[in-house]
């Protein structure tokens, strides 16, 4: 072990000879590279500048006279011509921010002998340049084709500098690149802006702006040129990548087909883009990727307040021999629950749909009871951006032991099911703001020597709401947000039928009704024990808003809320659980980590609650 740190102790010994061999002479110099403080360096001369709060922070960082500040033997011709200059490039820079007559003046400030000199700057910057006129003329294709007319429309709507709007170069430069970027994103990616003037009259403070878009020819859709493929299969490229051949260019369809390859897990990298040297009728489509390995194995370590610390080891194979499916297994303890499964996948079909075959052992804790399940699913499954659709035959079984080690009570249910998820979230994995409802429909029989028939709903929601209005990309201006969220569902059987306590309703915890055990509220049974119920109604409201530091919002969030839930075997039997307290959220780099304190009324206790990252 001392042999390994040896190097390293010996160069921290020479690195301190070093410094201590250092004159303060040195020391002052090093000070200077390194940009120290005007009190500490030497200078040549001190700047004073007296101008509106945006003009003087503009000159401060982009005046040309300032290069020169730190050149100690600055002799008193060549600073008198670098004023001269300074002038002309302070107009410059005023000129940037709409102010084209603005009144300069530059003198030096009488100081003693020996004393650095000084210089005062003021700028009064006069009237702002506003838009008078805009003018904005398409040449190509795209100004004859009825077809691009929409889209004419919009670049001309979305144009920022309008009339009556303050001139600035910043601005000019930025809805120039939105109206290229909107003219090259659909139909014609060789697009350009060919030509541009910004008329400035400094006499009136007006501006005439033209620009002029060239689109180039539109281009449709060709062939996928597949590179990188070792293991997968092109065809299955093709189908995930869903670009019809003679189907109009546009960049979302271009990136969405990316995201979707990238999402699949068979790759680790995906670059697409499209190749505009040949015929724009059929333009091919080069799909760049690499294959992920054959194989994964992830082991990994958490902790919940719901579940206590957890383990977990998944294991992935991408290609099944004979079967060429890909079977994704997973084991997972903690102090709640115990599983072990698998789900072996499809490759998709045209319709991105795939074919899911799963099979899971759990042991999970229930209220007062303990769950020994098994389950079998058969069916089909198709995710979107925004939506994913699932259906399939279900087969569970439940042994459920009571704590007073009863006899176990065994039920079993052959299920036909189907579910949908709708998501319309701004800003994930960080939602800022949109909605979410997800619904799970399920009919079936009992199975056993007394079969009868039921049916199981379960419906969620989610709204998350800004305070205050909201910005361009949809965020809340001041950062402050609601978020409202609801649950119900309900198993609909006779009374004496018999059904896996998997299939029935518990709440409380982390994410459900917080201030209460992770699956403690459910309905309590003529011996004092808590077990599943056959309906669940959950309701949440969350007010968030950022911590600022002087002004300024970081990556903490303070929350409060209020949480209610109630677990029944009849409608008429649910009395709500209140919960209801504050909390901290830390916006880490895989979703919001969310630390709540919160007071169960009904056991009027508080508990503490820590969950990561952001689903629906």
């Amino acid at each position: 072990m001392m042999s390994r740190w040896r190097p390293i102790l010996l160069q921290n010994v020479l690195a301190l000879a070093v410094l201590a061999a250092l004159t303060p002479q040195c020391l002052a110099q090093a000070a200077v590279a390194a940009g120290g403080s005007a009190s500490e360096t030497p200078v040549a001369f001190e700047l004073e500048i007296s101008a509106p709060t945006e003009l003087t922070e503009l000159l401060s960082r982009h005046l040309e006279l300032l290069r020169y500040r730190t050149l100690t033997d600055l002799g008193d011709a060549e600073l008198l011509r670098l004023l001269t200059a300074a002038e002309e490039d302070a107009r410059k820079l005023a000129a940037t921010l709409g102010y084209f007559a603005p009144s300069i003046g530059l003198e030096r400030v009488a100081t003693p002998p020996g004393a650095t000199r000084r210089i005062k700057l003021s700028v009064t910057p006069g009237p702002a340049t506003l838009v008078k006129a805009v003018q904005i003329t398409f040449s190509g294709p795209i100004g004859d084709d009825p077809a691009a007319a929409a889209q004419r429309r919009q670049i001309e709507s979305d144009w920022r500098l309008r009339s009556g709007t303050r001139f600035t170069q910043s601005a000019w430069d930025a809805a120039k690149l939105q109206a290229t970027r909107q003219l090259t994103t659909q139909r014609y990616p060789a697009g350009r802006l060919s030509g541009s003037l910004a008329d400035i009259d400094a006499e009136t403070g007006s501006a005439r702006l033209s620009i002029t878009l060239d689109s180039g020819p539109a281009f449709k859709f060709g062939a996928l040129r597949i590179e990188g493929l070792q293991r997968q299969d092109a065809d299955m490229v093709t189908r995930m990548a869903n670009l019809a051949a003679g189907n109009e260019y546009t960049l979302t369809k271009l990136m969405d087909a990316q995201q979707r390859l990238s999402d699949s897990g068979y790759f680790d990298s995906v670059f697409l883009s499209l190749d505009t040297t040949g015929d724009p009728a059929t333009a091919p489509v080069r799909v760049q990727v690499r294959e992920s390995q054959l194989q994964k194995l992830v082991l990994g370590v958490g902790a919940s307040t719901d579940g206590g610390a957890r383990l977990s080891a998944e294991h992935t194979h991408h290609k099944v021999p004979g079967l060429d499916w890909r079977a994704v297994s997973k084991l997972s303890l903690d102090r709640e629950t115990r599983s072990i499964g698998t789900d072996l996948t499809s490759p998709p079909d045209d319709q991105q749909t795939r074919w899911v075959i799963g099979a899971l052992l759990q042991t999970q804790h229930a209220g007062s009871f303990d769950a020994n399940s098994q389950r079998l699913r058969f069916g089909r499954s198709q995710n979107g951006e925004q939506i994913d659709r699932n259906y399939f035959l279900q087969y569970d079984r439940a042994d459920t032991i009571s704590i007073d080690d009863t006899a176990p009570v065994i039920a079993q249910t052959l299920s036909v099911n189907y579910a949908f998820a709708v998501r319309s979230f701004v800003g994930l994995p960080l939602p800022a703001s949109g909605w979410g409802l997800g619904v799970e429909l399920g009919g079936g029989t009992t199975l056993g020597s007394e079969r009868q028939p039921f049916a199981r709903v379960l419906a969620r929601a989610l709204a998350i709401l800004p305070l205050g209005g909201t910005d361009a990309a949809g965020n809340a201006q001041n950062g402050a947000r609601l978020a409202l969220r609801a649950e119900g569902g309900a198993v609909l059987a006779k009374v004496s039928a018999t059904l896996p306590s998997t299939q029935l309703f518990l709440a409380g915890g982390d994410k459900s009704v917080r201030g209460y055990g992770y699956r403690d509220i459910g309905v309590t049974r003529a011996d004092g024990q808590t077990g599943g119920g056959r309906y669940l109604a959950l309701g949440s409201v969350e007010w968030q808003r950022p911590v600022t530091v002087r002004g300024s919002a970081g990556d903490w969030e303070a929350a409060v809320f209020v949480d209610v839930g109630a677990v029944a075997d009849a409608p008429a039997d649910l009395q709500t659980k209140l919960g209801s307290g504050v909390g901290l959220r830390w916006k880490s780099p895989v979703g919001p980590l969310q630390l709540d304190l919160a007071y169960g009324h009904a056991v009027q206790n508080w508990r503490l609650h820590l969950n990561v990252g952001f689903a629906f």
